[in-house]
């Protein structure tokens, strides 16, 4: 009975839970991130893509 009872009192402690929440958290951030700069990133991206391929033709 003793063991059962240390079960469910460290069931209710476990704090596994607050890891979850702060990793929504942080997608929710990064995902605002995005959206706020996406056509910054969208523009840096089509640059970036432009200089391999022009460079890509001298290798």
């Amino acid at each position: 009975m003793n063991y059962l009872m240390n079960k469910i009192k460290g069931f209710v402690v476990e704090e596994d839970g607050i890891g979850t929440v702060e990793m929504i958290l942080i997608l929710v951030v990064l995902i605002g991130i995005v959206l706020v700069f996406k056509d910054h990133l969208n523009s840096l991206v089509e640059s970036i893509f432009k200089t391999i391929n022009s460079q890509a033709g001298r290798v």
